[in-house]
């Protein structure tokens, strides 16, 4: 890859960073798979300083060696509409800047009056959000999109496979019509989706109660 830097998006909770080994172990793994050149500095350390007191967003990006760190306020959404992006998904197995993809399908989202956007693989199969994680439940069971696919493996989604049974599956668009859904990420937790191509989507008790065990105490 040329050119690419890799970043971690955490949040800070009242001035702790509850999953920032794992974003770290996730950015180090990512130096070692692309042959990065890892930094002379103690990133834990930069991002603990960052984040302050309260409730904050830390991101990171990690380029040439170099590590830059910004802060914003943390956005909150109970419910989220999605469309299907018309952006054919490649695979992002890491965390990278290489985002263009995301970029655009989102911004066609919210051209169209839409949230966000859920991305496709040129297969047919549902792969991720613009920056979530996606779970639905069906017959009891609880799916997500199949790491094989080439999708992030994200911290919000590995919290959630740590809270409760989770089968990794492949599957199209029409195979979610009528399933209760929602999106995950490590920086806003459980969202639920409330709409998908102009459809409703009905709620479940059972996510409001993974979203109420989400963040360590």
């Amino acid at each position: 890859m040329v050119d690419v830097g890799l970043i971690e998006t955490l949040r800070g909770r009242d001035g702790r960073l509850p999953w920032l080994g794992r974003h770290l172990a996730r950015m180090r793994a990512s130096v070692t798979a692309l042959g990065l050149a890892n930094p002379p500095v103690d990133i834990a350390d930069l991002a603990r300083i960052a984040a302050g007191p309260g409730e904050r967003v830390v991101r990171l990006e990690l380029r040439d060696g170099h590590v830059e760190v910004s802060t914003r306020a943390v956005t909150e959404q109970r419910s989220v509409a999605l469309m299907v992006s018309d952006e054919a998904y490649r695979p992002y197995p890491h965390k990278s800047t290489c985002r263009e993809q995301f970029g655009r399908s989102l911004a066609n989202a919210r051209r169209l009056g839409v949230d966000d956007a859920l991305l496709v693989t040129t297969d047919g199969y549902v792969a991720e959000g613009t920056a979530w994680s996606l779970f639905w439940w069906d017959n009891g069971t609880l799916f997500t999109p199949a790491e094989e696919l080439g999708i992030l493996p994200g911290i919000g989604r590995s919290r959630i496979m740590e809270l409760t049974g989770v089968t990794e599956a492949r599957v199209q668009v029409s195979a979610l019509a009528g399933k209760s859904m929602f999106l995950v990420n490590a920086v806003r937790g459980i969202v639920e989706i409330s709409g998908l191509q102009g459809e409703p989507v009905p709620s479940d008790p059972r996510t409001a109660e993974l979203s109420s065990a989400f963040w360590p105490d």
